[in-house]
């Protein structure tokens, strides 16, 4: 095999896109795997397992997402204070009510790496529960997901 080489992206060659994803109406899990794919960088040629070659997420709406089943009232989230007894649980619908941006940070970090690039990753998710946000100077491209 002559000349052949694999060629890795670095820090030099990436090129970071932002993107704004409406949620109103999309199922959670759906489109939180395909998000999370585009954090991750696994819709270029390019990417690379080692370096975060993903792009920037926008997402707005977050308040009008669906969930399906009974995971309303079924599925919980939880927290601890680090004391004894300090364990505190929430259920997906009321934290949907108080902060619809969490669930799907929530939904998204569980897709992603568990690790130092998972993190650096998880840092290019901007979420927000209407459609306003303040990301218009990076003249962000719409992206359309399916439901």
């Amino acid at each position: 095999m002559e000349g052949g080489r694999t060629l890795f992206a670095s820090p030099r060659t990436k090129e970071q896109k932002w993107y704004v994803v409406d949620v109103r109406g999309k199922t959670l899990g759906r489109f939180s795997t395909q998000v999370s794919k585009i954090l991750q960088g696994k819709h270029k040629a390019q990417y690379t397992p080692h370096e975060d070659t993903g792009d920037y997420v926008v997402v707005i709406n977050a308040r009008h997402v669906k969930i399906t089943g009974k995971k309303v009232l079924g599925k919980l989230y939880y927290r601890h204070s680090g004391y004894p007894g300090g364990i505190k649980s929430i259920t997906l619908g009321n934290l949907l009510s108080k902060h619809p941006e969490r669930v799907i940070y929530h939904s998204v970090r569980g897709m992603l790496p568990k690790n130092k690039l998972g993190r650096a990753m998880l840092k290019k998710l901007k979420v927000y529960s209407e459609d306003k946000h303040p990301h218009e100077a990076q003249k962000p491209t719409i992206l359309k997901i399916a439901s």
